[in-house]
């Protein structure tokens, strides 16, 4: 079918299969910076957990936290063009460590801040703000990255792997933040968090790219921050995949920080009970599962397609969490619409980055971190009233309904993008004849080569490219 890999088989007769998390494993570098990814995002989620916790102590005002996620993630939605930019101007690995160690020092400003019995409300917000800025940058650079570190059929077990060292540290960071604030207070846990910022450093710091060629055609001055918009606009199926990752996360996804409400007012679960806590693990679990099972159980499968029937599978399991009412059955249910939604998300990425040329990589990508992350809050802030006008079930089924409704807008999606996932399979299979030996896996080999600043095989207009 559309979209599976040749197998290649090493001399311990393990099949390692182009396209799979394993097969991403081979590249040394891949590995050590994803290691380092994760740490630094646990430490991200304790900064993200206690400051919510300290935002809510200090004023007991859910309008107070309310701005500080905007502070946190408004940036995202404002600024990832810039980001996007730089990153195809800039040397990736160089902004990266820029900006990483810029994090780290703001974060120790926040520490500073916190000392106070009764921290200052605007540097919360500041400080913060500033915190969202740099994330704004990091975010479509770190994204545009990828692809670079891994051969181009390895893609989609890279994109796979990420997305669950993200998602994994979306579930240990909080619980280890919440038992850091308790035992050493908040202070402390972001002074913790900026260490975890050197764990990046530390992998990019020797990190070897190809040089990224530069766009002849780009546009200047601020008309390059629309760049971005016009090669994905000349792309239907890129086109597509950016309008659905953002209607999905505006409609389909205010439940996930509508979660509190969901688990007390629908479940009877108490937002500061044990149950609240291993309704969230579920949730997260799935969520991990998801994104792995993209490099491995469906490695061989069409991206597109799983993005298609995961929706589905999203909005029939949404749709059944939203009329639940036993805490019993929420558990496992939760977790299924976890890994539908993080499997389709890791997917519907991985559509998009076969279809890109590394030259405008980092544009297009901040649009993808713009409708993926940056309608977070705007859909928060619409749900919210919803909510209180009707319901949490009817906020949910109208989401399990716009899934619906985008697994048949995906439909043409499938239908174009099984081109270039041929094209990709077919390059492996031309690329690797013969066995991979055992000695050459792990070597990080596959850091240049053609993936680096070739057009994707099929692209309506190859426009000049986390």
């Amino acid at each position: 079918m559309p979209g599976e890999s040749q197998e290649v088989v090493v001399a311990d007769q393990r099949p390692i299969v182009p396209g799979s998390a394993r097969s991403a494993l081979r590249h040394r570098t891949f590995r050590r910076v994803l290691f380092g990814a994760f740490l630094s995002n646990v430490g991200t989620w304790m900064h993200n957990v206690v400051l919510g916790a300290i935002a809510y102590d200090l004023t007991e005002s859910s309008t107070f936290v309310g701005l500080i996620v905007f502070a946190q993630l408004g940036p995202m939605l404002l600024l990832a063009t810039v980001g996007g930019v730089l990153a195809d101007r800039y040397d990736r690995r160089r902004l990266l460590i820029t900006v990483v160690l810029s994090q780290l020092v703001l974060s120790l400003v926040l520490a500073g801040v916190t000392l106070a019995d009764r921290p200052d409300k605007l540097a919360l917000l500041v400080v913060t703000f500033c915190v969202g800025m740099g994330q704004a940058i990091y975010a479509p650079t770190f994204t545009a990255l990828l692809p670079q570190l891994v051969d181009d059929v390895d893609l989609a077990g890279a994109v796979s792997l990420n997305s669950a060292q993200t998602n994994t540290a979306r579930v240990v960071g909080p619980v280890v933040g919440a038992v850091l604030y308790t035992l050493i207070g908040a202070s402390a846990v972001f002074v913790v968090n900026a260490g975890s910022y050197l764990f990046v450093v530390a992998a990019l710091w020797n990190l070897r790219l190809p040089r990224v060629i530069h766009d002849s055609a780009a546009s200047r001055g601020l008309r390059v921050l629309g760049d971005g918009f016009r090669v994905a606009r000349a792309n239907p199926v890129v086109w597509r995949c950016l309008v659905t990752i953002t209607t999905y996360s505006l409609v389909s996804l205010p439940f996930v920080g509508q979660f509190p409400v969901l688990a007390e007012r629908n479940l009877g679960i108490g937002t500061r009970s044990t149950a609240y806590g291993v309704l969230y693990a579920c949730f997260g679990v799935g969520a991990v599962l998801g994104a792995l099972s993209i490099g491995t159980v469906f490695s061989r499968r069409s991206k597109a397609s799983i993005t298609r029937w995961g929706l589905v599978g999203f909005a029939g399991s949404l749709a059944v969490l939203a009329l639940l009412r036993t805490p019993a059955l929420a558990y496992p249910v939760v977790a299924v619409v976890g890994f539908n939604y993080l499997a389709l998300v890791t997917s519907l990425m991985t559509v998009v980055q076969e279809q890109l040329d590394n030259r405008v990589r980092g544009r297009v990508m901040a649009l993808w971190i713009m409708g993926w992350g940056g309608t977070v809050p705007i859909g928060n802030l619409i749900a919210g009233p919803l909510i209180e006008t009707t319901s949490m079930t009817a906020v949910m089924l109208g989401g399990a309904v716009c899934a619906l409704l985008l697994s048949f807008y995906t439909r043409r999606v499938q239908q174009q993008a099984a081109q270039t996932e041929a094209a990709i399979a077919a390059t492996a299979a031309a690329s690797s004849p013969m066995p991979t030996p055992v000695s050459a896996v792990g070597l990080g080999v596959g850091l240049g080569g053609s993936h680096a600043t070739a057009s994707p095989p099929v692209a309506p207009a190859p426009c000049p490219g986390r």
